[in-house]
């Protein structure tokens, strides 16, 4: 049961954060272009950065527990200090930091709030390859640089769908053709590299191909799998709702949106399969 709750408690926060992070990239490229659902976008950045920290600062005191096999542990002090003073603790502390910036940043209706917002997001997404199996591995740094272009790709694709499909209901049909063309433009060029990435930090750590059938390595391709699906998606708005949105087909609207939801909640259900892969199974 301890295992359940903490997977849970890391999983949401995996995707707030997440959710935070890509809301700060997005309006930093698109947000020039969005009025009617300017407000709504920050609020929704705002909220996933304040729920985000919440689910991090209580993923984190539950750890104890996970050590000791019993909720009771969450209040042994000492394993509480040993924790503050662990890499978990300086991941939580640069995450937390890189959240309070987001929401300073995203409360200020001007460039330089959003490059505040930005910094805060790098640092959250940084913050991942803090510690971990890729830390933790020999070839660490080669890792650990893989592991963040990973992951702030991932962010931007994620963090992005919500205001999209925010912006798809309020803004002119015009303005809301403009934002998905630019978005799919440079999703077009980043997303693959999410695959690249992944694959070859799968390599590193899984070492030896019959990793591939241990529970970690079915994880894997069962991430990969959704990826795929999301990639199926993605080339579906690309190719043919957007033109279509575009040309003035109102309908397409409808369609995009059920698109979009769609990839939300694959991205969620591949984010809380990494939560509980990483917390429960080695690579090795």
């Amino acid at each position: 049961m301890v295992d359940i709750v903490a997977i849970g408690l890391r999983a949401v926060s995996f995707v707030t954060v997440l959710q935070a992070a890509g809301v700060a990239m997005f309006l930093w490229l698109f947000g020039g272009s969005l009025v009617r659902s300017a407000n709504a976008v920050r609020s929704l950045g705002t909220g996933a950065a304040v729920v985000g920290g919440f689910f991090t600062v209580a993923h984190h005191l539950i750890q104890p527990a996970r050590m000791t096999g019993s909720f009771s542990g969450m209040f042994d002090g000492s394993l509480q200090v040993m924790l503050l003073t662990s890499d978990a603790g300086a991941t939580n502390a640069i995450r937390i930091l890189g959240l309070v910036m987001l929401v300073l940043g995203l409360s200020k209706l001007n460039r330089l709030g959003e490059a505040v917002s930005l910094i805060g997001a790098t640092l959250v997404v940084v913050s991942f390859g803090v510690m971990g199996h890729t830390a933790a591995h020999d070839q660490r740094w080669v890792l650990v640089a893989l592991l963040v272009i990973h992951l702030l790709i991932i962010a931007f694709w994620f963090g992005a769908l919500l205001p999209l499909y925010m912006a798809s209901a309020r803004e002119p049909v015009e303005e809301t053709a403009s934002v998905i063309e630019e978005f799919s433009a440079i999703a077009a060029w980043l997303v693959p590299i999410i695959f690249i990435a992944g694959l070859v930090m799968s390599v590193f750590l899984l070492e030896e191909l019959n990793n591939l059938w241990t529970a970690y390595g079915l994880s894997l391709l069962a991430k990969v799998a959704g990826f795929g699906f999301l990639m199926g998606l993605a080339v579906l708005n690309k190719w043919r709702l957007s033109p279509a949105i575009a040309a003035g087909r109102g309908t397409s609207l409808i369609s995009f949106r059920r698109s979009v939801a769609a990839e939300w909640c694959l991205i969620v259900s591949v984010l809380t399969l990494t939560a509980s892969m990483t917390s429960l199974f080695s690579p090795t």
